[in-house]
């Protein structure tokens, strides 16, 4: 049942524990996905080490392919995944990004991230952007190309892994990119190291990149070239690890970019200086940021955001999640101490929030008008794949980290999770997640205002 509650952007309220806003109905309309074990070679002119990724995933080295298998952490369980590092050629996975705009033939621009998940096990990770489409129909999802990321022309202002090469193709070592949009036959991506926003070709060859700057500020990260240890936080920088762009957004119209940050930045104290994140806007007409900023409010139990993506002039969908990973249903017992067939730290929110950026309150609050829930999603046409059907009650999107959301149409909305191979399950305990696509009827969250 749809829930009517009062939404107002009052100081009052915005200083509450939590939003009172309304909670639309969600139907699943579509399911596809692509295997988790997807791997496309790396070009002919990368180096060679570029041909085996996923070396340096451990404590040292390790050569040898399909060798150790990938699990989801003590935190999850420790539940091993089925997938062996190191991997032949570069892994297709860690869907992080939908752009808003289409390419010509009605493919969708995907990217994926880093590689492995940090700046330090993930320098044989090439970056690459790709043009997907999914098939609800069938359920499969297809990879029509592959971009790499590169910097021929010496663009970058610090040194990359493959410094050396002629070709310079960029890894996860040099950056981690997170949210991508196309405009006018070039690329924008936001990056979570720097953080920074690339600009490059649509052949992916870097044009320029842009520090991020608030308030006259330049915002760096531990992972920012240039900070060194011992730094302290909140002092030295300011951008949680792992807390740069993970959403990006293109306002048609003023083709202005919403920067929005993954995590809330720290306050001198080192601590997160609110339950908020910060969004800056950047004038790609100037390639430069306008000086403006907001702030978006986390739902209560949320501690980041996935995705960003505007549906019209002023409204937008923010997907923002909490830590967890795995269905509730079968959450581990308090106290349990054999963990192998149940989550302890299951998924309890992942929504897809609705804003209005043309509505900002006197600090800076973007107002939130409603949101979906991921973890209730009604199938009553069965569109669930077999395999990936809960046991019983409604469709879940139980994962981790959910990082893609873009509108379809008038009444429909496409989702996509980030399955951080092989270290990542949600959906089946002892297996590694695929790259799942969701199209979901949400016409009543579309039509609010």
């Amino acid at each position: 049942m749809r829930l009517f509650t009062l939404m107002t952007s009052s100081l009052a309220l915005l200083a509450a524990p939590a939003l009172a806003e309304d909670v639309f109905p969600a139907k699943l309309a579509g399911h596809a996905f692509l295997p988790a074990a997807s791997f496309v070679d790396a070009p002919a002119d990368a180096p060679k080490d570029a041909a085996v990724s996923g070396k340096f995933t451990g404590k040292t080295r390790n050569e040898t392919p399909e060798s150790v298998e990938g699990d989801v952490g003590a935190t999850y369980g420790g539940h091993k995944t089925g997938l062996s590092l190191p991997f032949h050629g570069q892994p297709v996975q860690g869907m992080s990004g939908f752009a808003m705009n289409r390419a010509e033939d009605g493919s969708w621009y995907v990217l994926t991230d880093n590689g492995f998940g940090s700046k330090i096990n993930s320098p044989d990770a090439l970056l690459t952007f790709h043009r997907m489409q999914p098939d609800f129909q069938t359920g499969e999802v297809t990879r029509a190309e592959t971009i790499f990321l590169r910097d021929p022309d010496h663009k970058l202002p610090f040194r990359i892994a493959y410094e050396g090469t002629d070709s310079r193709y960029l890894t996860g070592a040099d950056f981690d990119p997170e949210s991508l949009q196309f405009l006018n036959g070039e690329v924008w991506i936001g990056d979570e190291f720097g953080p920074y926003i690339i600009r490059a070709t649509a052949d992916g060859k870097v044009i320029s990149v842009h520090q991020t700057m608030l308030e006259g500020e330049a915002l760096q990260g531990p992972d920012t070239p240039g900070v060194t240890v011992p730094a302290q936080p909140g002092v030295d920088f300011r951008v949680q690890r792992s807390g740069g762009y993970e959403g990006m957004a293109l306002q048609p119209g003023s083709n202005l970019l919403w920067a929005m940050l993954e995590k809330p930045l720290l306050a001198a104290t080192g601590e997160p200086e609110g339950d908020f994140l910060r969004v800056m806007t950047f004038d790609t007409g100037k390639a430069d940021w306008t000086g403006d900023s907001y702030r978006f409010k986390l739902a209560e139990g949320a501690k980041a955001i996935g995705d960003f993506n505007f549906i019209d002039e002023t409204r937008a969908l923010v997907i923002e999640r909490d830590n967890g990973e795995g269905d509730a249903a079968k959450a581990c017992a308090d106290g349990a101490t054999d963990l192998s067939a149940c989550y302890p730290m299951p998924a309890r929110v992942k929504n897809i929030v609705l804003v209005d950026t043309a509505s900002i309150d006197a600090e800076g609050y973007i107002r939130r008008i409603g949101h979906i829930n991921l973890l209730d999603i009604a199938d009553p046409d069965g569109k669930a794949l077999e395999g990936m059907k809960p046991e019983a009650g409604n469709f879940t999107f139980p994962f981790f980290t959910i990082e893609d959301v873009a509108r379809v149409d008038d009444t429909h909305i496409m989702v996509a999770n980030d399955n951080n191979l092989p270290f990542s399950g949600g959906r089946e305990i002892g297996k590694a997640a695929n790259n799942e696509f969701l199209l979901l009827d949400v016409s009543e969250l579309l039509a609010a205002k």
